[in-house]
């Protein structure tokens, strides 16, 4: 239902959306995700029609954005993340407005009285825009989408501002659209994301870092294995024993305690399996295994390694490492100031190094510079 290929748009030198290909299947439900600035919403404007490519190619039903986009617009419902609504209208003029524009064949008012079943707008129907609530404004946005009966649907950021009644009923929606439409929802809400997608393509810097059917996802990164383990002894030193494990990168205390028992969050290395072994290394500690559980990766943890992983280092790790190296001197110098009011052979400066006097005015001098 939608192909792009090689998709690449330049804003002068900078490189929006990076040589990206991909595919959606008639029915499917795709969450779009990324960081801001990733190339998500220059992806969608190129696949509305709304804004031209640098290269590549973009189908809509088989047809081609370019060689004659307002076909290819007619298959396609758009929701962008603040809906275009006319604010004077009532509900009932800006759909027939909508219905006129799209130039719909359809038996107008039969097929608006099955948009507002589907949308739930019906008890509003007469009612002025700018009247209704945020929720209600949000239903109409959607129900502009459906008129025409697209076979594609993009939705970016169709629950925001909605309360959690709200949300869920949305998502219900567009639960019922996959059914018989393609659907990409693009959102920052990952849990959305989890609830009603059947497939996850993970853009960034441009470039599609991830692509993976919804329950499949985490194949989509390299991460430790993790482990929920219950087991029965002395806390301190259960805890040291497994950090101290061939093969485990972390260990740490979870909340909870049952009798003697305690649970623990272990992280294992890449390919290494560690449950044989740490059974019989308990065994030999006469510490009872009474639990072992694998923990899955949430789809917040998959997000946030994916674009790690693709992202260069942060201004704010920059930031970070420069205030550890800023906090060590400012220690060091400290304890030499100490030094010297006591008096110590030991803090007198030798040859022509600098008093921790000067030391201090030197680094303030150097912090005020940058």
């Amino acid at each position: 239902m939608i192909k792009i290929d090689n998709l690449v748009k330049n804003y002068g030198s900078n490189c929006a959306v990076d040589d990206i290909s991909f595919e959606v299947k008639k029915g499917e439900i795709v969450g779009f995700l990324g960081p801001n600035g990733a190339g998500k919403s220059t992806t969608m404007n190129i696949l509305t029609g709304y804004l031209s490519m640098t290269s590549g190619n973009v189908e809509v039903a088989g047809i081609n954005m370019l060689d004659n986009p307002l076909e290819a617009k007619k298959h396609i419902g758009y929701l962008p993340e603040q809906p275009p609504l006319y604010a004077d209208m009532t509900v009932e003029e800006y759909l027939i407005f909508n219905y006129e524009l799209k130039n719909c064949k359809l038996n107008r008012d039969k097929h608006l009285e099955e948009i507002c079943e589907v949308t739930k707008i019906k008890d509003v129907y007469k009612r002025v825009i700018k009247n209704l609530s945020k929720g209600y404004r949000q239903r109409v946005g959607i129900a502009q989408t459906l008129i025409g009966s697209p076979e594609v649907i993009i939705f970016d950021e169709p629950t925001v501002g909605l309360d959690p009644k709200q949300i869920i009923e949305v998502r219900n929606l567009i639960r019922t659209l996959g059914k018989e439409h393609t659907v990409i929802l693009s959102t920052h809400i990952l849990q959305e994301v989890q609830a009603v997608c059947d497939r996850i393509i993970i853009i960034n810097k441009g470039k599609i870092v991830a692509d993976e059917l919804t329950e499949n996802i985490t194949r989509a990164v390299e991460n430790n294995r993790r482990f929920s383990v219950k087991i029965c002894g002395p806390q301190k030193e259960v805890l040291a024993f497994l950090k101290a494990r061939p093969g485990v990168t972390y260990a740490e205390v979870l909340a909870g305690r049952d009798g003697d028992a305690y649970s623990y969050m272990v992280e294992s290395e890449v390919g290494v399996d560690i449950r044989k072994s740490l059974f019989f290394a308990l065994a030999e500690k006469k510490w009872a295994l009474i639990g072992l559980e694998a923990l899955g990766m949430s789809l917040e943890d998959i997000f946030i390694s994916v674009v790690d992983k693709t992202s260069p280092k942060s201004r704010y790790e920059r930031r970070t490492r420069s205030v550890a190296r800023k906090n060590s001197a400012e220690n060091e110098i400290a304890d030499q100031l100490v030094s010297e009011q006591k008096g110590t052979a030991a803090a007198k400066p030798k040859n022509n190094e600098e008093t921790a006097t000067e030391k201090l005015a030197s680094l303030f001098d150097d912090s005020e510079n940058k």
